[in-house]
């Protein structure tokens, strides 16, 4: 009875024993699993934040500053009016343009049509040219007046204009610095029609046409060239800039900085 007893207390100990280390095994696993599944979503989450900021290889994106976006800006726009003034300060870079090219002035058209039914085709042929002339010989000074206006220009929040599609930040040089760059680049134009002696051409054309207005009644003309090439030119110059900001915005090759490739290539597609 002794024997059988001992066997009996023995058998409950052991029980007892298996059952306290399987509970205690039991937790150390479900531990183990909760980690290895911790561990795996916040590697999904880590990739769900790669993907969303366009980093692939695992690192976090650069954080971009306020301060960091306007200069990219800025630069951006120093780089297209740097590219914009050298492709309108040579031979037909104005005249050889379709889109930026300077027609005969909008308030004169009357008189060009009456020049041409007196046969004056080649004096209205040298004024057209002459004209584009003026603007391209213009554009030559036409550089550190942009370059002041975009360096001095104020921009509060960088990225509106970065996120702000293309032609935003030209936009905002046009709306904020066009009055500013008319007086500056005014005295430039009058220079450059003096130069390719733009009035030349225009002088005679206008004259006989006003003479024939006092006998017809008709209204004379008295067209500002010097206003109307400072303001045909500075359009055609933003929308050269525009183009070029706009390479930079949708061509990595194109960022020729570190600070471009950082500040655009921060878009969201």
């Amino acid at each position: 009875m002794a024997l059988t007893h001992v066997k009996a207390t023995f058998s409950l100990y052991l029980k007892s024993k298996i059952n306290f280390y399987m509970k205690k095994y039991l937790i150390v696993g479900f531990t183990f699993v909760f980690a290895v599944s911790s561990c795996d979503v916040m590697k999904e989450m880590a990739e769900i934040v790669n993907t969303t900021t366009g980093n692939t290889n695992g690192t976090s994106a650069p954080q971009l500053t306020n301060d960091e976006v306007i200069s990219g800006l800025k630069e951006a726009l120093v780089v297209g009016a740097t590219n914009s003034v050298n492709l309108t300060s040579i031979t037909d870079g104005f005249l050889g343009n379709a889109a930026i090219k300077l027609p005969f002035p909008e308030d004169a058209i009357k008189m060009r049509e009456k020049a041409l039914e007196w046969g004056l085709d080649g004096q209205i042929e040298k004024f057209e040219t002459t004209l584009n002339r003026a603007a391209e010989e213009a554009a030559k000074e036409a550089l550190p007046i942009f370059k002041d206006a975009i360096t001095s220009m104020s921009i509060a929040d960088g990225f509106t204009i970065l996120n702000g599609g293309n032609g935003a930040a030209t936009k905002y040089l046009k709306d904020n610095t066009s009055a500013k760059l008319k007086d500056a680049f005014k005295p430039k134009v009058e220079a450059a029609i003096s130069k390719v002696k733009l009035t030349e051409y225009w002088e005679p054309i206008m004259t006989k046409y006003n003479t024939a207005m006092n006998f017809t009644g008709g209204d004379k003309i008295n067209t500002d060239l010097n206003a109307y090439v400072t303001e045909k030119a500075i359009s055609g110059l933003f929308y050269m800039v525009e183009i070029e900001e706009n390479k930079i915005r949708q061509d990595p090759m194109a960022r020729v900085t570190d600070l471009l490739s950082k500040v655009f290539g921060s878009i969201m597609k």
